[in-house]
């Protein structure tokens, strides 16, 4: 496994690729934005929360399950309830609910206990989906994950305990990388090598928006990350976290190229809530 030493020079070079350093620099720029909106001198948690029924809304449609973004808001401000018997939709509606929920309580744990971060978004994401022998744990012998088929057979559980490790070194780079390079190769690193048999995606974009608010890109909390992905399209999506699995320079650049404008978007969508909020038009 490489060194620490080494997975932070392997990020720098990342942020170097042709066309990259200006994509993290329009994300930057964006969500700069968002931070000095006017709405945000004194109403940052309702604009968060909006952001988060938003995210949490797109995060669940890029798994194919599409509900209605009002019902997302009442259940998360507990106007409302799942049925008592959810069917196979709202299981992973709910799921995504929890998660990006969940984004906000480990924040602060991403950086520095990635994965007590990632067990607790599992948990989260998948309590209604596996067996609870299965939450917040790796996959072991035996177990694999038929999820993002699209992107190949996902590692075998044998091979994660080192991939795993890479991802830790990832989340734990800190300031020595861009915060958009940290938060994109997460992301893919999550939904590529599967460490859970369900819940994967769901966990991966909950851990990128808590990154992107824990390194300091986004520390409002209001940019809508799995916005600003599901607004590019599935397909679009999923092939930039292929072309992210070839390992090949151009494709790593190409994700976090998407990375990029998915912020970009989410910061614009960040913006339409701080109008609103500054309108009265959120209660």
């Amino acid at each position: 496994m490489p060194s620490v030493v080494d997975v932070i020079a392997n990020l720098r070079a990342l942020a170097d690729l042709p066309g990259v350093p200006e994509r993290i620099t329009a994300a930057r720029e964006a969500c700069e934005r968002v931070r000095w909106h006017e709405a945000l001198r004194r109403r940052i948690p309702e604009a968060a929360a909006e952001s988060r029924v938003r995210g949490a809304q797109a995060s669940a449609a890029l798994e194919g399950a599409t509900v209605p973004l009002d019902l997302v808001r009442d259940v998360m401000r507990g106007a409302a309830q799942w049925p008592l018997q959810p069917d196979p939709v709202e299981l992973v509606a709910r799921g995504a609910v929890n998660a990006t929920a969940e984004s906000e309580h480990v924040r602060s744990l991403v950086a520095s206990a990635p994965l007590q971060a990632l067990a607790r978004l599992h948990v989260a994401a998948a309590s209604d989906l596996v067996p609870s022998d299965q939450l917040g744990r790796p996959r072991i012998e035996a177990e694999s994950s038929s999820e993002f088929l699209d992107l190949g057979a996902a590692p075998l559980a044998s091979a994660l305990r080192d991939r795993l490790e890479l991802l830790v070194a990832v989340m734990t780079a800190g300031a020595a990388v861009p915060a958009l390079v940290v938060a994109a190769v997460a992301h893919a690193e999550i939904a590529t090598t599967r460490p859970f048999v369900r819940g994967n995606g769901v966990v991966a974009r909950a851990v990128e928006r808590a990154l992107v608010q824990a390194t300091g890109l986004d520390p409002t909390g209001v940019v809508v990350t799995e916005a600003g992905h599901a607004a590019q399209g599935g397909p679009a999506y999923l092939g930039a976290l292929a072309a992210y699995g070839t390992g090949s320079p151009e494709g790593l650049g190409l994700w976090i190229g998407h990375c990029a404008d998915a912020i970009v978007a989410g910061a614009v969508q960040g913006e339409q809530i701080c109008d609103a909020v500054r309108a009265g038009r959120l209660t």
